[in-house]
């Protein structure tokens, strides 16, 4: 039998189910809030005392966007909690977290209760990535690790799948808050996702030869020491481009196609599903691109393959935001189109999912992952926020977003200082 194609066990494959649909329901629960933001602003702004104009809800659609990914950024605690408590554990906790909180923001009455939420919510969903693909590493065989890593991250898109056909078949019928209901559905899966799965044994062997009890703050600092500190600081600069890309490009999707299908003429409604398929293009690309990546980075190496990417983002973002949104004849048409590349571009992110546990040890690798993702996510919403307030500026949604193109000609520039790790094994 290759070596590429050893068995798994049974933990092995409920591990990867549970990091999968965890990350699957995280990528639903955050894209169902971009599809949703144009109606619920359009309701909640009036009712907080703000009219409720084209540059308002960009404005405050931006605000959001970036308390959203602060309250992702928070989710840096999750990392030191599964070092300290278990993968498996903490995993359960951060699904039950961003779920009731995704629920609860259907009965929201303010544009600030659901800022407020939205925060909440972010705290879960940050914390699930780095919970799986530190499970996903430490648990699979070492000659499966990079591609169960990188399959296990296409499920954050077809998140985007399903939230796109959950808008479909829910929003554009019943309305945006039936969307936040239908979200808040994965706590009452995680009962089922919990059962008859362990720790890994490398973390479990890791506990058994510390000898003492490690608090939370050892692992924490660990990441800081002297051996770790650069690596560290490289690994959240990338992050922090990935993360610009994906939440500043690929979240104001639906309301460029809102706004593009709109001055096309079409109803409300034909704009609703509009958004929809958008979304599942979106989605499409992006599960082929993360398929692929496992490939490259292997072949060539990880910095390498991020640099095929982040190229292929700066070039994608640019032309989609910076001209086609603003062509006067068939802007919708080709929009669609650049938002398949758009989505293949995005699969960036899937490298991190492998790349980076292969720089860690077992007694601090989640909390390194979790620094590297979410304290990210504080510059990212600082970005984020920035393209709000361009849109309400220039009232107009194209250039500001393009702008964030810049992110990855600084990715492009950090990367040949990164460890390449191709061909190593996971460190114990």
């Amino acid at each position: 039998m290759p070596a590429n194609h050893v068995p798994l066990t049974a933990n092995q494959i409920r591990s990867f189910w549970a990091s999968w649909g965890g990350w699957a329901l995280d990528g639903m629960d955050s894209f169902i809030y971009a599809l949703v933001l144009v109606p619920a602003l359009r309701e909640l702004l009036p009712k907080s005392g703000i009219s409720a104009t084209t540059a308002n809800i960009g404005y405050y659609g931006g605000l959001l966007f970036a308390l959203f990914l602060i309250g992702w950024g928070l989710a840096l605690l999750w990392g030191p909690v599964a070092d300290r408590f278990g993968r498996v554990r903490t995993l359960m906790l951060t699904i039950v977290c961003f779920s009731v909180f995704t629920f609860l923001s259907a009965f929201s009455t303010s544009i600030w209760m659901l800022a407020a939420l939205r925060l909440f919510a972010g705290v879960g969903i940050g914390g699930e990535w780095s919970m799986g693909a530190t499970l996903i590493s430490e648990e699979w065989p070492e000659s499966r690790r990079t591609m169960g890593a990188g399959m296990m991250h296409t499920g954050y898109y077809f998140g985007f799948f399903l939230a796109a056909l959950a808008n479909y078949f829910v929003g554009s019928r019943y309305g945006w808050r039936w969307m936040f209901v239908v979200g808040g559905v994965p706590a009452l899966l995680v009962i089922f996702i919990r059962k008859g799965m362990h720790e890994p044994e490398r973390w479990k062997a890791k506990q058994a030869s510390s000898g003492e009890k490690r608090t939370l703050a050892t692992a924490f600092l660990q990441i800081f020491s002297p051996r770790y500190r650069l690596r560290t600081f490289l690994n959240l600069m990338y992050q922090l481009v990935s993360t610009i890309g994906l939440w500043a490009a690929t979240v104001y999707v639906p309301a460029a196609i809102s706004y593009l299908a709109a001055k096309a003429g079409h109803s409300t409604f034909e704009t609703a599903r509009l958004a929809s398929d958008g979304t599942a293009i979106l989605s499409v690309g992006t599960i082929l691109g993360a398929l692929s990546v496992p490939l490259i980075a292997d072949r060539l190496g990880r910095r390498v393959n991020q640099a095929i990417f982040y190229s292929l983002m700066l070039v994608v973002i640019v032309v989609t935001f910076g001209y086609v949104f603003y062509l006067q004849a068939d802007a919708l048409k080709w929009f669609f189109v650049c938002l398949f590349f758009l989505g293949i571009g995005g699969a960036n992110y899937t490298a991190y999912s492998f790349w980076l546990p292969e720089q860690y040890e077992t007694e601090c690798r989640a909390s390194a992952l979790a620094f590297a993702q979410n304290v990210g996510r504080f510059a990212g919403a600082g970005a984020t926020f920035l393209v709000g307030a361009g849109v309400r500026h220039f009232q107009t949604l194209g250039y500001p977003v393009a702008l964030t193109a810049l992110a990855f000609v600084v990715g492009l520039a950090l990367l040949p200082f990164g460890v390449e790790t191709r061909g190593k094994p996971l460190p114990s």
